[in-house]
């Protein structure tokens, strides 16, 4: 059975719900309450008063995301790109990647350990290969090339 969100209360009680599981940024959150039928002048005044609580959170929001995408060996474009497509600021999204400390170039190195062995190309289409899966990633064309060389990616 499905709860019928018409009332503030069940639109918060669903929000809430979807927060404990995991961090959620505005626009992610109000699409969902949306499929679940509530309407903007039942959200709107919800979603501000969570942030006002404390409870919504963006940069948490972004901090979990990118922590989370990295672990999963995902460059800084990749991410970048899916935090875009759900609906966050640019300017945050830069800023949220600029702050966390993620070793982006030990991720490269991990991930292409990981996926190659690494062996590095022998021939150029071993190079295009690696190349292609690198980029899917999220990674620069200038690390995957430093990469690839065999050249020190520490003064990147």
């Amino acid at each position: 059975m499905s709860v019928v969100l018409d009332t503030p209360v069940a639109v918060r009680r669903t929000a809430m719900d979807l927060l404990a599981r995991r961090e959620h940024g505005r626009v992610e959150l109000t699409r969902k309450l949306r499929q679940r039928g509530a309407t903007d002048e039942l959200i709107e005044p919800a979603l501000d008063r969570l942030a006002e609580e404390g409870l919504l959170s963006e940069t948490r929001y972004l901090e979990s995301f990118i922590r989370y995408r990295s672990g999963s060996g995902y460059g800084p474009g990749r991410i970048r790109e899916e935090l875009g497509q759900r609906g966050l600021n640019r300017g945050d999204i830069d800023q949220a990647l600029r702050d966390s400390e993620v070793d982006w170039v030990a991720r490269l190195q991990e991930v292409w350990q990981r996926k190659f062995s690494g062996q590095l190309p022998h021939d150029p289409r071993s190079r295009a290969q690696q190349t292609r899966f690198l980029a899917y990633r999220g990674y620069s064309m200038e690390m995957i090339g430093r990469l690839l060389s065999g050249r020190d990616l520490d003064d990147y």
